[in-house]
Parts: structure tokens; sequence; C-alpha cells
């Protein structure tokens, strides 16, 4: 049985709270560093006593915890989760019944209603990411939502939190059948090579779904491809699925070359027909310059922050930098990809960086189209930070 405990929300963030912001901060709420256990039940009450919410404690990064329900009367229980992942469910039939992607979102945190938790579907197989140890105590009630209410071939975990400052890298596989590996999945007919047990990250990124298709369908034919922070590929697959002449896949992590070879060879196509670059990609635009090259297609998806010998990069102060690099080596009515994952600033500042990188370059743009989370990733409309993707495909004019 759960510990409840009740605490008062200090009056400043009383009304977001009502209007139904579901995450718990720390300086929102008086003396929650009274509350030591994780998974503990919290109810959050004004200073005049008046019911704000109920939900649990877990430590994820600034947040202590989330808001589950408005509902003083809600338990929060076997029943409360299977309830919340039957929805998420339903919201994604579609998804379940289309042979051509196996591979999606299934449940997205906090806009399906329980934040800290997500869980992906790969071809049968399910991934659980937790993100505190609050909500990985509700583990047992979780996987029993799941199976009762799906055919589960088998499930996987990923621990998102720290146990006593260490991060957990034991076996990920839970229970059912385990996975080949790799597991061939697929996304929009694409093919990509994941693998369930081996670590944080499993080899494609679920968010960049449509992005994918639309590049194939609509800006690869007969195009040079340039595909920057390229992990395994999976931009570089679909530029060639779509026709592009040739692309050119750049990475630091020396095992992007091996994978980015494989996502290729499970598509059919010839990986020795393309360039794949273990290097720096800042070290790669200096190479570009010198060496006159320019792309018609560049793909610009870094990580919010990244470290190499020579250089940091943090997309909310550096992204303006990167871009400007990017657009001198992009060919005159050439298309630019710019993406961003970086949960600190939205749209808007994104098209002032836009703006900003072009102005450095004295260049001009045309924005073609834009991009947000594809709709297996639901957010919450008054949590911001979770609409986290924005790509805006931009057409670079002079």
């Amino acid at each position: 049985m759960k510990k409840n405990v009740r605490l008062k929300v200090k009056p400043s963030y009383v009304k977001g709270l009502k209007t139904g912001f579901p995450l718990i901060t720390e300086d929102a709420v008086q003396n929650i560093s009274n509350v030591k256990e994780e998974g503990t039940i919290i109810e959050l009450f004004d200073e005049k006593n008046v019911f704000l919410g109920k939900g649990y404690y877990g430590k994820q990064n600034k947040g202590r915890g989330w808001v589950l329900t408005q509902n003083s009367q809600e338990l929060i229980d076997q029943e409360f989760f299977e309830k919340k992942i039957k929805k998420a469910i339903n919201h994604r039939q579609d998804l379940f019944n289309n042979y051509e992607t196996t591979a999606f979102r299934v449940f997205n945190g906090e806009g399906d209603g329980i934040g800290g938790l997500t869980i992906d579907h790969y071809n049968g197989y399910y991934v659980l990411t937790w993100y505190s140890e609050g909500i990985y105590s509700f583990k047992d009630e979780v996987i029993a939502s799941l199976k009762e209410l799906v055919k589960v071939k088998g499930i996987y975990e990923k621990k998102r939190f720290a146990v006593k400052g260490k991060y957990i890298d034991d076996d990920d596989f839970v229970e059912g059948e385990q996975a080949p590996s790799p597991l061939i999945v697929r996304e929009n007919g694409i093919h990509f090579a994941v693998y369930l047990n081996d670590g944080a990250m499993v080899g494609v990124f679920l968010d960049q779904r449509d992005v994918r298709k639309t590049i194939r369908d609509q800006y690869a034919k007969g195009k040079t491809v340039l595909n920057t922070f390229s992990y395994t590929g999976a931009f570089s697959v679909a530029a060639a699925l779509g026709g592009a002449l040739k692309t050119t896949s750049v990475d630091l992590a020396n095992r992007s070359r091996s994978k980015t070879q494989e996502q290729f060879s499970v598509n059919g196509l010839d990986y020795e027909d393309h360039d794949i670059i273990v290097e720096d990609v800042f070290n790669y635009f200096k190479y570009a310059v010198r060496k006159e090259l320019s792309f018609d297609l560049v793909i610009l998806d870094p990580p919010s922050f990244a470290r190499s010998k020579k250089h940091t990069f943090s997309a909310g102060k550096d992204y303006p930098d990167l871009l400007a690099q990017a657009i001198q080596i992009t060919e005159r009515n050439g298309v630019i990809v710019a993406s961003s994952n970086c949960s600190t600033f939205g749209m808007k500042k994104f098209k002032e960086m836009i703006a900003s990188a072009f102005k450095q370059t004295g260049g001009t743009y045309n924005i073609l189209e834009e991009f947000k989370l594809p709709q297996d990733f639901k957010t919450h409309k008054e949590f911001k930070e979770g609409n986290y993707l924005k790509v805006v495909f931009i057409e670079k004019l002079s």
C-alpha cells in the first residue's frame, strides 16, 4: 500500500495547478523535502485546504513528481493505470492497424496522463521507459495493465534515473519472448534495424517519422543529401529510398558507420553508393567549405547538448551559428531541414534563430513547411516543454 502525504502548494503556483499544469516542482510545494520515499502518493492543497490534485513523488530533472488526477476520490491503482493506457491505445488504433508502420509510441508521458512513463511498440514488443524511481514503483501495475489490453510478445524497459548516483545498465529484458537482435521494424514502408536490449537508444528516433516520410516522398529525388549528426542514418536511408543521387552521413560516434551501413542493407540499398563519415560535424563543415562542397538537401538535427574534444554545443545558444555553417554549403534553391528537440524554446524562438542565421550569412530564405511531434507523441496543452520537437524545411533563395 502506497503512503499518502498531504502537501500545501505555495499561493503563486495554485493557479497553474488549477488549470492543469501537471509537473510538481520543488519550488511549488511547501516542505516537499520532507517526502523521502519515491512513489509516495502526494495530495496537493492550497492555503485554504482546497484540494488541487493528486499524483506521485519522483525526482525527474527539476521535477519532483507529477499530478495524475484532479479528482480527490480517484485512486492511483491498477484500475487507474489500465484506464489511462487503454485510452492511449485507442488513440493509436490507426497505427496498430497500419501494416506499413510497426514502430510507434503507444504512451507518451504527461500527454497521455502519466508523467514520467513512455511506452513504445516495436513489431509486437514493448519498451517501457521509466524516468524516475517514483514511477518505477508502479511497474507491476503498468505491466499488468498493458498485458491486459494488448497482445504482447515481449517487454523491455529503460531506466532513465540514477540509483544512489549511478545509472543501472543491467539487462533491459523484462518478460515474455526475447526479440531478435536486430529486430526489423517498418515505418511507412522503410525498414529499420533496432536493438531493444542495447542501452537507452534502440537505433531510431520515432518522433521524426513524418519528417522522414516527407523527405523520401517530396524532397529527395535527384538530390545530393548531407545528413549531419546522422546517428544510424535513418534520414539518409529515407532520402536514398526517395531517389537521392547520393547521401553523405556524418556523425562523431564510431559505431555510426556500421549502424548506418546496416540500415542501408536492411532496405536493399548498397551502402557503398553513399558516403558514411565518422567525424565531428563542426570539423566536417570546415572541410566542406575548404573543398567547396555543396548539397541540394542538408539535414541538421543536432542533440540539445553535445560535447566533443574541441567543441561544446548547446542548442539554445549555438543553433544559429551551426545553421549559418549549414547555409554556406547548401546550394542556391536547396533545402535545409532544420530540426531541434530542445525543450527550452518553442517554434517562435526557433524561427528567430533561423532568421538570425540567414542574417549572419547575408542570405534570403523561404519557409516551405513545418513539423512538430507526430500524433502518437501526444502532448499536454499546459506543459509546453513536452511539445519539444521543431522541424522547419527552409529553401535557401540566396
